[in-house]
């Protein structure tokens, strides 16, 4: 497999730089073939200029022709599945199973961008009609819909190397709204990056769109995404990562003359409450589900249950034993990258180190071969609530369980933490009804609540809410996942007593889209 290596500045290749670098393989520490040139200042900066320039013609495009060119995308995706899947895993050590699946819900995202902009309902249009003989002030016609915000900067995430990165939910969602996006690839997956957004460059040259609707800049975020997020012409930012990346672009983007919006993934540790009866009932599958969720893709996954709060008793003491075993015989795994082995090495051994802190399963990590294990810590609420250090996010196959006395406990316990993208509850029918105050202690801190369940997994649809409360995300009122995504990308703009003839379709009298509409406070399609 060949890669040019250099940025892809609309149509054009960037240039070749002094100082390249290569993509390694975690899982053997060598570097695969393939030199990668990291985008010049002058590269950033033509690629958010080429964005500028095609914002007008790209945010005009009619909801047919928009959604057409996202399905392009999907397709031109699917074409190039044998290389996606035999380069990712080499960049990220997840295997080719995963690189199928998560190359699919990238497709799939796309294609569901793709309907709800045909459908065209997304505008959320309203009609007021003029009143001119209302007293004692004539009411004026207006007319609101959604419109897109600008360029948009994506900031490519490592642990989902497709549908959060160069064509994922960030991308899609953009892109849908009307808005051109330049991307910042993953330093640790450089090449499936390029082979993603090659795919994208000609879907834009197949659909006939403006050259700098897409744009992908090779190199760190540090080096080439904070120039880019300075640039004018930027006026958003998707981000999924580390707390300290989506604070400093955040930072960074409040600093600017022209602040802009950053809606950035960062931390979450998605805490388990688990009522007594559940505990007692249903103890061998709730260990099973544990581990599974805690384990699944070496914990590297937002959604990653960390903490795991239980009614203190004996069937908590052995819920503890039985998880705490079937973890220890559980396998770790190889980290996407030396950087993620690296702070779970850390967080793991500060942890353990806590005079608080049991730790009741544990293998030691070699950060040396990025090779991560399972570790299981055990504290008190007591400790919890004295310490906030304990409730920090360890990125990888790890979680702390607390017991809890009551429920009054408990509450203090949930209202201590930082907000969560997950809560999960595990209730039978006899922990019902659970006490008020628990319940919104759990809605108070998250974006979405879970029973009976287990957080990790995401379906990607109209209802999903993947964001919450900081520092789970940087703007609670926004989602990453599903298609209220698209809202982060738009602004709402509102029309007073303009002729028929220079309105959007979306707002002349009939209709004629089709989409639904509320007209003077009645929700209709006529």
């Amino acid at each position: 497999m060949t890669f040019h290596g250099t940025s892809l500045i609309g149509f054009s290749h960037g240039r070749e730089s002094a100082s390249p670098f290569h993509a390694m393989n975690p899982a053997t520490g060598e570097p695969l073939p393939g030199a990668f040139h990291p985008a010049s200042a002058e590269e950033v900066a033509r690629a958010a200029g080429l964005a500028a320039a095609a914002f007008p013609a790209y945010s005009a495009t009619s909801p047919s022709a928009r959604a057409a060119f996202l399905r392009a995308i999907a397709d031109e995706l699917e074409a190039v599945r044998p290389d996606i899947v035999a380069r990712m895993p080499l960049e990220t050590a997840l295997p080719e199973g995963r690189a199928n699946g998560e190359l699919g819900r990238t497709i799939g995202q796309l294609r569901m961008f793709a309907d709800l902009v045909a459908e065209g309902s997304w505008v959320d249009a309203r009609i007021e009609t003029a009143m001119p003989d209302r007293a004692p002030v004539p009411k004026p016609d207006l007319r609101y819909l959604r419109v897109a915000l600008g360029p948009m900067a994506v900031f490519g995430a490592s642990n989902f190397p497709l549908a959060f990165s160069v064509a994922g939910g960030d991308t899609a969602s953009a892109l849908a709204a009307g808005c051109p996006v330049v991307a910042v690839g993953h330093y640790a997956h450089p090449g499936t990056s390029e082979i993603v957004a090659e795919a994208i460059q000609r879907a834009v040259r197949s659909a006939n769109l403006p050259e700098g609707t897409f744009s992908l800049l090779q190199g760190t975020g540090q080096a080439v995404g904070i120039p880019l997020v300075d640039h004018p012409a930027i006026k958003a930012v998707g981000f999924t990562g580390s707390r300290f990346g989506g604070l400093a672009i955040a930072q960074r983007a409040a600093a600017r003359k022209e602040p802009i919006p950053v809606y950035a993934e960062m931390s979450s540790i998605n805490p388990i409450v688990i009522r007594a009866h559940a505990l007692a009932n249903r103890r061998d599958a709730l260990v099973a589900g544990l581990a599974g969720s805690v384990s699944l893709g070496v914990g590297q996954f937002c959604t990653n249950p960390g903490l795991v709060l239980l009614p203190s008793g004996a069937d908590a003491e052995a819920f503890i034993a039985a998880f705490a075993s079937a973890m220890d015989a559980s396998k770790g795994g190889t980290a996407l990258h030396a950087g993620i082995a690296k702070a779970y090495q850390d967080a793991t051994a500060a942890r353990a180190a806590h005079a608080e802190v049991e730790t009741l399963a544990a293998t030691d990590n070699d950060p040396a071969s990025n090779r991560v294990n399972p570790w299981v810590f055990r504290t008190t609420a007591a400790a919890l609530l004295s310490d906030d250090s304990l409730t920090g996010e360890a990125f990888g196959p790890s979680t702390t369980l607390v017991t809890y006395a009551d429920d009054d406990e408990l509450q203090r316990v949930l209202g201590a933490l930082e907000g969560q993208l997950t809560m999960t509850l595990q209730a039978d029918a006899a922990d019902h009804p659970v006490s008020p105050g628990v319940l919104r202690a759990m809605q108070d801190r998250c974006g979405r609540m879970i029973v009976n369940g287990f957080p990790t997994g995401v379906e990607v649809c109209a209802a999903m809410v993947h964001g919450g409360p900081f520092p789970a995300t940087s703007d609670v009122r926004s989602t990453s996942v599903g298609t209220a995504a698209i809202e982060r990308f738009a602004r709402p703009f509102c029309f007073q007593d303009v002729p028929q003839a220079m309105l959007p379709e979306a707002l002349r009298d009939g209709n004629p889209l089709g989409i639904w509409r509320l007209v003077n406070g009645t929700r209709t399609r006529d």
